[in-house]
Parts: structure tokens; C-alpha cells; sequence
């Protein structure tokens, strides 16, 4: 279709091929003819070629951002400040901070190192990682920023320079197939009438080309494709225009140069990341830079994304900070009633410098120096380490996202990407999803299924749809045969459903044809001339060559012929035709020729049709139409768009086959097809004369109403029609995208879909991927374009509520218990809907609904409606999409998911996971969310369990030796304690935990709602664990003291000191949190088994070596304790076993009691898998799977589920009707 490509389809003037009224180009007039708005009245003036100099030469230049667009979080000079900021602004890490301080004073009960060491490695290790992931941001945007663009220089030559230095008022060159740098105004193209063609679906998801047309009447020279542009080196215009907005669709301006103005409007505007098609080059001018661009006006500030857990534990630190500080409170009011009511009595405790540790004269002053004392003690409470480790094991959970080889995409080489670690829990409490369409859902591809000629159904082969429910249904009767003893249910009573082979098989699909999926012998191969109605078949495939804007191409290198059409549906329409032996072959300024073969004995034979009118498709039409001239000079329109809009246009003569079509039509859609109605009608030249006539004096009329009139016209010409026919195209779905979200659905998550594409286009995808299906109620939410254009906004909104309440009673009235109803609403009513007046009551409507479809939405409603059910159900969203318009949602969402498609990388640099395709998302919230979200809360609560067990032996051993600040057990086994003994199973068990394997996980989907139900982190659960901690650490205080005092603990008579009675009680936290974190776990592996038991054999070892280091590098108290003065001693191991086994005895008889009485539902799973349920007792193992299922109206389940029903009432009124005969 361009110069060079080997077509003579660049010859062509584009604007004699198409309408183009949508982007007529506006007369341009005489500067001085102006008005004073019209030069001054916009405020963003561009000097194109000429960015030095001004028209005022008083005045400063004027400042535009640069091109250079950055998504990181930090610079080079605010990454210290900022990131230190985020990580004190956490209260544990504050609180920290200060006792870290503090232990450089004298009110430290233990030496700095303890709270320093400990604190400089949780902020290191969050420093890092934050860096980390900044620096693969940075590395991104530079991939972005550096892409070459060819500037104009002043020498009238096309440099190559990187997109951040591109400036506004540049003239840039941007070649077939490339992106747009920035927001351009189109100056001239490879076509001699300025019209190119650009893919915006980075920016609304829609897959067709869109028209631009270049200003007319600038006199450039014949574009030349090469580096040199000289007729640009004096070309120094000055624009005037809108600011910067995120409005997609509206761009208002005046170019004035040469004494004259051009009025610029959005068919001129070229945006950036949208990229260039089927046009060789073009030449713009930079009129928007960087973050001034539509698609960044577009996007919404990232948010700081915590997960729900997260934020619940802060609740939990929080809780124990109150705890901290009244137990600190109690030794400090305890320490002041000693040394004012016992001290003075304890002549020994009295300091020989008064003051110097209290002040027996001034209790309270003592009282308030202790309390600061015992802050510092106690703070063993908040666990300083829980933050780093809940980092590492998040990390490590990463590593086992990205390397799972069930989420690598074998076709793109792509693996799954874990971008962000923080929200790998948050997987597992998903609530909503909301999803892109195009590119997200669906492959971009459209195939030729199946047609209704005459009302008769032709094409054998099934959809994806069908082919998913039939095996579902088969695989549903098979089960519920084996499970049923003489039921209803039995194969034999009910209808056959049966897969035929024909046109699915594989032997049929070796030599698939891009486009064409259909199998019918009764069409192909010429018998069509068979077929009793071949004269409406003949017309059929006329109109699938003839009606359609596209051109061909035939290549030079292959010779293949290619069509270059506005969607894809037009392509596999000429594909189909040129398979049924029609092709459509050229293109000229006023006709089209198609290469016809009546039969398949007869050679092909060239037939041109002259082209008078062409009626363009438009959302507003739903059709086009185009009137010909056939060869023996009959006058025909042939016509094609949406059912509802034809079926509204026939002739009364013309409903021959209505309703046999119509049948059909509903089969189709139930299918998941897209569908189209085709029609004809014979004109008259008088009929046709008069009508152009009006019609072309409409189309060159400047008057307000133009558009109106038009419109009209084509109204009156497309009436009276005769049915033909009807196609089915199959919009192909990613691989495994019904079964993805039909097993989303068992899981009990909502689905919503939010996309640029038509309300049409959206609900037939609705229907592929089994959101919709027949017999749900469709509520349209939908204002119609003339009350938006002339109704008042409060009269629209009254509108819009009226059909919300009208949608809510349908909803509250339903009469069938299994109704199922679907929200559908375009961007248009959205807008309105989404004013904080409506939101909630349009979010109540919809949160009701089985699914929800937004259709013809910016990308910043989509971002807006994420928040909306974000906020207004306070459950977790997940937003998924593959281009740059979809950006907004992802980072609006509470997590966002990037799909690594063909719309670039926008959507993925913007996201916190990213995977190859759609269906990869139900192994990454089904497992991997449900095992994050399970092994987080679990390490959490045991977090804070083994820290109240050790924390509350010091406030025992405080009240017990008069609040005096003492410790009983050494400074540095306080340090080791988080840092190193306890941390390796507690990592161990927060990466490799699962409570069931992956492969239950997705045979029992109801299981997921452990997540989003919050059943393992709830405040029950919490308060259990922390209750336990306290139960523990009151049995290893009280059992170790009464072991060990006052009585001796040796056979030589020795009793035990301070340090011996803090060893032993250390010895029994050792094993008491060790030998619960092995009761806990339900997946034990070498892993988990040696760093549990190393864990014990390693504080032994400390133990052993710390002692038998000199006096001066340890306490002396502790010098050869373990051989010399625990070791020997019975009472020592006795304490150890004892306490071990009374601690852990409730859990023991809690956990044993919960599963044979009251078990959970991963307890069944996990007993049946032992017991091997799932081979010896298929039966069991069905309906457990059954069971596991939440109760859905959307996916292929639903959908069998209805046909099922279906047919068991059809067979027991069959049963009912022969039931009077038998007797």
C-alpha cells in the first residue's frame, strides 16, 4: 500500500476511497480576516523550526518539559532522605531508632550493639532492595528515552537523536511501523492528500487503523523517502493551542504561516506511543513533549502499594506497643514503690553517689529514669528483625514466581515476573479482577466460523465456547451417571451430546488459514451452485468482496496477496470471500474488482464493479453501506452492520428469512461469535440520482447541522432492504482464557471488564469468554447521543439514576432463583455515573450483577472505576492489561498485572507482576497467592509469638527482683536471638510452606477464599497466637525457677546464679519455639528440618564456644558454663524436655481436636491425600471436588450449569407426558 512496498496501491488518493466526513478538514482563511480570539485566544504557542526566537523579542522564551519521561520512585540526591524517611516512618523501626540512641546513654540496660547491629541490618537490607528495584525502573526508562527519532536540522537533513531530546516545535519523521516519539501535528505523509493510517491500541485498545489526514493547502513538495526534507528548511509557522489534557479524542488550535490560518482539530493530532501503519513515512511537528503527552496526561501517580496483611500487622505492632508500654509502666510504678516504701530499708541498695542510679529522695523522678529503662528492656516485644525477614522471604517467593515453569509461555519465550515482592500475599485475597479486553483477553485475530445464508445455518466446525462446554457437559453427565443409582440423571434419559469431528479434528487443521476457520462442504469447493438458494449465496459472497474500505497489497518478495483493512473483521471477510472463490484482487479510484468463480469447473473470471457512494461504518451507524454499479449496469447497495440495526431496515417483502436467521443468530451468540447481518436493495437511477444529489450538496455544506443531515439521508437510502444473510466471526481468545476464568470463578472472584472497544465488540467477547451467556439479563446503562448533545446535565444524570434503580429492582425482584443479570455501560453515561453524586449507587447496581462490561472507556476511567471498587467495597482489586492504556488501572489497583503482549511495554513497566498471557493468571492466584498469603500469615503470627515468649520472661524476672532493670540473660544471646537463631526456620518455613500441593489447589478452587475471607490472619487467630506466647513464657519462667531455685540444681550442693537460671530458660525458649515452628508446618522438607533442629544444635554450640572464650571477651559468669556447670546437671535437660512438652501441649491438643472434629478444609484434603483418596475412591474424590466449588454465574460452569438444567426439565416433561400413557 506505500511507495516502495511493491503495491500500486499508493498511487491512490485515500480521500476519494473513503467518506472521511468524521475528519473533514476545516477551510483555512486569511490572518487578517481573524478574529482577536482566534490568534490569542489559545494559550500554548510553538515556534516550529525556529525555538530560539520569538515573536516578542521582549518577552522570555516560553518553557516546555522535555521529552525525557522517568517512572522511577528516587534521583540520585533524594534516594538517602526519602527512603530513610519511608523506613523511620514506620513506628517499630522509630521506636528502634530511638533505642538505639538511647543505649549510648546510662539508661541502657544492655550494651549499644545489641539494638545497633540489629537496626543496621534491617535498614541496610530494606535500602538495598528498594535500590535495587529503583535501578531496574531507571534501566527501563533508558531503554525508552534512548530509542532513536530523525529531526529536522537546520540544513534541512534528518538526524538521528533519542526521544528525550526531542523538543517541542521539531519537525520529526516517523517511518511505517514506528512509534511516535511525541504528540505530533501532521504536516505531510508518504500519500499525495496527507492521509496516513495509526494503531492507537496502546492508548483505547482498539485494534482497527485510524484515519488522520495532514493539513491541506501547506504546498509542500512531493514528499521524497529519504533523509533530506529541504522543503521543511524555511517552513517556520507559528501554533497556537490548547494546553496539555488528558483528553484523548479532543485537540483545538490555529497554524498560522504564510498570512493565512489553518484550524487544527484531533484529525491531525498523531499521539505518541501510538505507532504508524500501512503509511511508508510522515512528517509533524512536535506539539507536546514528555509528560505534557495525552498518554502521560493519561496516567495516574503511582501509589504506595501495601497489602492488606501489612497494614493488619502495623495494628498487631501497634497493640503490642500498648502492651510495651504498660507493662513498662507497671516496672516503672513498681520501681518507684521500692525505692520509696523498700529501699531505704535495703541499706546495701543504697548508691554511694546520690543519684547516681535513683534517687531515694524523689521516687517519682526515679520512677519516670526507670520507665525510659524498662521501654528499652521490654522492646523485645516488637520484633525489629519481623520487617527484614518478611522482605527476604517475599523475595524468595519472587524467585519461586519467576522460575515456576507452569507460568513460562513456551511460544514468546516469556516467564512470569515478579516486579515488586511486597504484594505477593495480597495474591491470595483477591476479590475483583478487572481486565482489559483486547490483547489481554483476546489474540487480536478474527476468524470466519460460521454463516447463515437463506436461514440456513452453514459451518460445522465449533467455536473455543462450544468446544469447552460440550467437554464440560460430557465430563459433568459422565460424573453424575457414575454417582447416581436409577436418577434423573442418567446418560441414557437425556439428549446425546456428542463432539463431531468434522471441522475440529486435527487432520482438518494442518492447513489452517489465517482468517478462515470455516468447514462446510456444502460452500466450499464450488458446491455451493448445488445449494437450492445459490442466487442468495452468489449475493452472500458478492457483498463479503465488494462492501468493505479495504486495500490490497500484494507483496514484492513474496508475491502473496494481503489485505489492509480498518478491522480485522473486514480481513477475515475477504479472506472467507477469496476462500469461497471470490477475491477480491484490486482497488481503483471508483471501483472494485473481484476475480469471481461460479463454479469450480469454470476458470476464474474478472468482474468490476464501479463504486458511487460508500457509507462508512461509525459506533453510531453500526453499519456501512455501499452503493454500485454492477457490469450489466444494474444499481445495487449492498449493506452489512449490526442484526438489530438491519432487521430495523427490511422491506416487508424482505423478512423471507427473518426468523430462521434470527434462530440462528442466537445460536451464534451463545457460541461466543461476533455477528453481522447482511442485506441488498435494488435502486432505481432516478431513485439514485435524486438521492446524491441531496446527498452531496449535505456532504459540501459548512452549516452547523452537516453531520445531521448526512445522517438523515444515509437513513432514508438504507431502507427497504432484503435479508441476505448472516456472519459469525470468532474473535480469537487467548489460549485457555474461558477455562482461566471459569476456574476464577469456581474461586469465588468477580470479573470485570474495562475496555476502549465498542459496546458491541465488548459483548460479544462477553459471550467468548463466557461472562455473558443466553438467558442473562443484559442491563444497558446507556444515554443516547442526542440528549447528550442537547439535554441539560442534571436531566442526563436524573436519566442515568432512573435506569440504575430501574436495573436494581429488576435485580431485587427476580422471580427464577438461578436469573443471572450483567451491567453494561459506555464511557459516555460512565462519566456521569462515576460523579461522587451516582458512584455508589451505580457501584451498588454493579457489585450486584454476575459481570460488569465497561465499554469505550479512556484509560482514565478505567482508573477511576478501579478506584471506585477499591474503595467503595474495601476489597482487595486486581487490575490486569497489556498496553499503555491500561496503565492507569494497573497502578489504581491494589495489585496490577502487566501481560507481555504485542501493545508494547507500558503496561508491564507499570505493574507488580507481569506474565505472557492471560491464562497464566489462574496458577499465579490460585497457587502461588493462596500458598504467599497462607505462609505470611502464618510467619507473622508465629513472629509475634516467639517474641512474646522470650519479651515477657524479662517482666517476669523484673518483678520478681524488684523492677530493678536487670537482665538475666546475656547481651548477646538477646542479639543472636532474632538476628540469627530463630530466623532460619521461621525464612525456611515463610518460602517453602504449603498446606496443599499446586495441583489441589486447582482441582478445589473454593479453597482460595481462605484468602480474600482473611481466615488465617484474622484477630481471632492473632489474639490465639499471642495468648499462646503468653501461655509459654509463663510456664518456661515459672517451671526453670522452681527447677532451679532456691534449691540446688548440682549433686556437689551448688546453687544456680542469675546467668545459669537465664541459660536454662534460653535453653527451654530454644525449644519451645523451634519444636512449634515443626508442629506448624505441614510441609517438611530437608530444608525446614535442618534449619529447625540446627537452630537447636547451633545455640548449643554459641553456647558451648561463648564460654570457653577468655573472661574479658565474655561475661564472666558465663566462662565454661555449659561443660562445667550445666552439663553435668540432670535438672537442666529434665527442665528442658519438661517445659518443651507442656508449652507445645495445648497447641497439640488443639490442632488434634480441630482436625477430627471440627476440621478446615485444607485438613479433609490433606487426609485424603494421605489416605489416597484421589486413586482408590474416585467417586469420594468427585464429590469433594463438587463441593469446592463457590457457587458462580459467569465462566463455562455456569454456563453448563444452565444448559444442564435445561435439559433435565426437558426430560421431565418428556417423563411427565408419557407418564398418563403408561397407565
Amino acid at each position: 500500500m506505500a511507495k516502495g512496498g511493491g503495491t500500486k496501491a499508493a498511487k491512490l488518493i485515500r480521500s476519494s476511497l473513503y467518506t472521511l466526513a468524521n475528519i473533514r478538514v476545516k477551510p483555512s482563511y486569511k490572518k487578517s480576516e481573524a478574529r482577536i480570539e482566534e490568534i490569542s485566544g489559545y494559550p500554548r504557542v510553538i515556534l516550529v523550526n525556529q525555538p530560539a526566537t520569538l515573536p516578542d523579542q521582549d518577552s522570555s522564551p516560553p518553557l516546555f518539559c522535555t521529552n525525557y519521561v522517568s517512572t522511577t520512585k528516587y534521583t540520585l540526591f533524594n534516594f538517602l532522605p526519602i527512603a530513610l524517611f519511608e523506613q523511620f516512618n514506620r513506628v517499630a523501626n522509630f521506636y528502634f531508632l530511638v533505642a538505639a540512641g538511647l543505649t549510648f546513654t546510662d539508661y541502657a540496660p544492655f550494651d549499644w550493639p545489641s539494638q545497633v547491629v540489629p537496626l543496621a541490618l534491617v535498614v541496610g537490607f530494606s535500602l538495598a532492595k528498594e535500590l535495587y528495584e529503583d535501578l531496574q525502573r531507571h534501566w527501563q526508562d533508558m531503554t525508552a528515552n534512548c530509542q532513536k527519532a530523525a529531526v529536522h536540522s537546520p540544513s534541512g537533513d534528518f538526524e538521528q537523536k533519542q526521544w528525550r531530546e526531542v523538543c517541542v516545535g521539531d519537525i520529526v519523521k516517523v517511518k511505517k511501523d514506528e512509534f511516535f516519539p511525541a504528540d505530533l501535528l501532521l504536516l505531510q505523509s508518504s500519500y499525495e492528500d496527507g492521509i496516513s493510517y495509526v494503531e492507537t491500541m496502546n492508548l483505547d485498545g482498539e485494534t482497527n487503523l485510524k484515519v488522520k489526514r495532514a493539513l491541506q493547502d501547506l504546498n509542500f513538495s512531493v514528499p521524497v523517502d529519504d533523509d533530506k526534507a529541504t522543503h521543511f528548511q524555511d517552513f517556520r509557522p507559528t501554533i497556537r493551542c490548547e494546553n496539555p489534557n488528558s483528553n484523548l479524542y479532543t485537540f483545538t488550535g490555529n497554524l498560522e504561516y504564510d498570512g493565512n490560518i489553518y484550524p487544527l482539530d484531533p484529525a491531525q493530532l498523531l499521539l505518541r506511543d501510538s505507532k504508524l501503519r500501512n503509511t511508508e513515512y510522515v512528517y509533524g511537528v512536535v506539539v507536546f513533549t514528555g509528560n505534557d503527552t495525552k498518554v502521560m496526561q493519561n496516567t495516574t501517580q503511582s501509589p504506595s502499594k501495601r497489602s492488606k496483611i501489612e497494614l493488619q500487622m502495623d495494628k498487631i505492632i501497634y497493640l503490642l506497643f500498648g502492651l510495651l508500654i504498660f507493662i513498662s509502666i507497671v516496672s516503672a510504678s513498681g520501681f518507684a514503690y521500692f525505692v520509696r516504701n523498700l529501699v531505704p530499708l535495703w541499706w546495701y541498695l543504697i548508691p554511694e553517689v546520690p543519684g547516681e542510679d535513683f534517687d531515694i529522695n524523689n521516687f517519682l523522678i526515679s520512677g519516670l529514669r526507670h520507665l525510659v529503662t524498662a521501654l528499652m528492656l521490654y522492646g523485645y516485644l516488637v520484633p525489629i528483625s519481623l520487617y527484614v525477614s518478611i522482605e527476604a522471604v517475599k523475595i524468595l517467593q519472587a524467585r519461586f514466581i519467576n522460575n515456576d515453569l507452569q507460568l513460562y509461555d513456551d511460544v514468546t519465550g516469556v516467564p512470569a515476573n515478579a516486579r515488586t515482592s511486597n504484594l505477593n500475599e495480597q495474591l491470595g485475597q483477591v476479590d475483583t479482577i478487572l481486565s482489559d479486553k483486547t490483547g489481554t483477553l483476546t489474540c487480536n485475530q478474527m476468524d470466519f466460523l460460521k454463516c447463515s445464508i437463506a436461514g440456513c445455518p452453514y459451518g460445522k466446525r465449533l467455536s473455543e465456547v462450544e468446544l469447552a462446554a460440550a467437554k464440560q457437559i460430557n465430563a459433568q453427565l459422565e460424573s453424575e451417571a457414575e454417582s447416581a443409582d436409577g436418577s434423573l440423571t442418567d446418560t441414557a434419559s437425556l439428549e446425546a451430546i456428542t463432539i463431531t469431528d468434522d471441522g475440529n479434528s486435527n487432520n482438518n487443521k494442518k492447513g489452517a488459514i489465517k482468517g478462515f476457520s470455516f468447514q462446510d462442504d456444502r460452500l466450499q469447493k464450488g458446491n455451493w451452485t448445488k445449494e437450492p438458494n445459490a442466487d442468495v449465496i452468489l449475493l452472500f459472497f458478492r457483498i463479503l468482496a465488494v462492501c468493505h474500505t479495504a486495500i490490497p497489497e500484494v507483496s514484492e518478495k513474496t508475491g502473496e496477496l494481503t489485505y489492509e483493512a480498518e478491522s480485522p473483521d473486514e480481513g477475515a471477510f475477504l479472506v472467507a470471500a477469496r476462500e469461497f472463490g471470490f477475491q477480491f484482487i484490486k482497488r481503483t479510484q471508483n471501483s472494485v474488482v473481484v476475480l469471481e468463480r461460479l463454479s469450480k469447473d469454470q476458470e476464474p473470471v474478472e468482474k468490476e464493479y464501479t463504486i458511487l457512494t460508500l457509507l462508512d461504518f461509525t459506533s453510531k451507524r453500526k453499519r456501512m453501506s455501499v452503493i454500485l454499479r454492477d457490469e450489466t449496469g444494474q444499481l445495487l447497495m449492498f449493506c452489512k452492520g449490526a442484526d438489530t440495526i438491519i432487521f430495523d431496515r427490511l422491506a416487508s417483502d424482505g423478512k423471507m428469512y427473518l426468523e430462521s436467521t434470527t434462530k440462528n443468530l442466537n445460536d451464534y451468540g451463545e457460541a461466543g461469535l461476533r455477528t453481522l447481518a447482511l442485506a441488498y436493495k435494488k435502486l432505481s437511477e432516478s431513485e439514485y440520482s435524486e438521492w446524491h444529489e441531496k446527498f452531496h450538496n449535505a456532504k459540501i455544506s459548512s452549516g452547523s447541522n452537516r453531520e445531521e443531515l448526512m445522517e438523515d439521508l444515509s437513513d432514508v437510502m438504507e431502507r427497504g432492504l432484503t435479508l441476505v444473510g448472516a456472519t459469525a466471526v470468532e474473535d480469537k481468545l487467548q489460549s485457555g482464557v474461558p477455562e482461566c476464568i471459569d476456574r476464577l470463578a469456581l474461586a469465588g472472584l468477580k470479573i470485570w471488564v474495562l475496555t476502549g472497544d465498542k459496546m458491541e465488540t465488548a459483548i460479544n467477547i462477553g459471550f467468548s469468554c463466557s461472562l455473558l451467556r443466553q438467558g442473562m439479563k443484559q442491563i444497558c446503562i446507556v444515554v443516547s447521543a442526542e440528549m447528550l448533545a442537547e439535554a441539560a446535565k442534571d436531566v442526563i444524570k436524573e436519566n442515568i439514576l432512573s435506569q440504575i434503580t430501574t436495573g436494581l429492582d429488576s435485580i431485587k425482584n427476580k422471580k427464577e432463583p438461578h436469573a443471572a443479570f450483567a451491567l453494561i455501560i459506555d464511557g459516555k453515561t460512565l462519566t456521569y455515573a462515576l460523579e461522587d453524586d451516582m458512584k455508589f449507587k451505580f457501584l451498588n447496581l454493579a457489585v450486584n450483577c454476575a459481570s460488569v462490561i465497561c465499554c469505550r472507556v479512556s484509560p482514565k476511567q478505567k482508573a477511576l472505576v478501579v478506584r471506585l471498587v477499591k474503595e467503595g467495597t474495601r476489597r482487595t482489586t486486581l487490575g490486569i492489561g497489556d498496553g499503555a492504556n491500561d496503565v492507569g488501572m494497573i497502578k489504581e489497583a491494589d495489585i496490577g498485572i502487566g501481560i507481555s503482549g504485542v501493545e508494547g511495554m507500558q503496561a508491564v513497566m507499570a505493574s507488580d507482576f507481569s506474565i505472557a498471557q492471560f491464562r497464566f493468571l489462574e496458577r499465579l492466584l490460585i497457587v502461588h497467592g493462596h500458598w504467599c498469603y497462607k505462609r505470611i500469615s502464618k510467619m507473622i503470627c508465629y513472629f509475634f509469638y516467639k517474641n512474646i515468649t522470650l519479651a515477657l520472661t524479662l517482666f517476669y524476672f523484673e518483678a520478681e527482683t524488684g523492677f530493678s532493670g536487670q537482665m538475666h540473660y546475656d547481651d548477646w544471646y538477646m542479639l543472636l536471638y532474632n538476628v540469627f537463631l530463630t530466623s532460619c526456620p521461621v525464612l525456611a518455613l515463610g518460602v517453602l510452606e504449603k498446606d496443599i500441593c499446586a495441583e489441589f489447589c486447582l482441582q478445589f478452587p473454593a479453597l482460595y477464599q481462605q484468602g480474600p475471607k482473611n481466615l488465617f490472619f484474622d484477630w481471632y487467630r492473632i489474639i490465639g497466637w499471642l495468648a499462646n506466647g503468653v501461655y509459654a513464657s509463663f510456664v518456661i519462667y515459672l517451671v526453670n525457677l522452681r527447677i532451679f531455685s532456691p534449691e540446688s540444681f548440682r549433686k556437689e550442693g551448688q546453687t544456680a546464679d542469675m546467668y545459669v537460671i537465664g541459660t536454662a530458660m534460653f535453653t527451654s525458649i530454644i525449644w519451645v519455639v523451634n519444636v512449634q515452628i515443626f508442629l506448624v508446618s505441614h510441609y517438611l522438607t530437608r530444608v525446614q528440618l535442618h534449619t529447625i533442629w540446627g537452630s537447636i544444635v547451633v545455640w548449643y554450640l554459641i553456647v558451648y564456644i561463648y564460654g570457653m572464650m577468655p573472661v574479658q571477651w565474655s561475661a564472666g559468669n558465663i566462662y565454661h558454663q555449659l561443660p562445667e556447670v550445666l552439663g553435668p546437671a540432670y535438672k537442666f535437660y529434665l527442665s528442658t524436655v519438661f517445659v518443651t512438652i507442656l508449652c507445645n501441649m495445648p497447641y497439640l491438643i488443639h490442632i488434634s481436636y480441630q482436625r477430627c472434629y471440627n476440621p478446615e478444609d485444607h485438613h479433609i484434603l490433606q487426609e485424603m491425600k494421605n489416605m489416597k483418596k484421589d486413586v482408590t475412591d474416585r467417586k469420594m474424590w468427585k464429590r469433594e471436588q463438587v463441593k469446592a466449588t463457590q457457587e458462580t454465574e459467569i465462566g463455562l460452569s455456569a454456563r453448563v450449569d444452565a444448559k444442564m438444567r435445561l435439559m433435565k426439565g426437558r426430560t421431565t416433561r418428556k417423563y411427565s407426558s408419557l407418564a398418563p400413557n403408561s397407565s
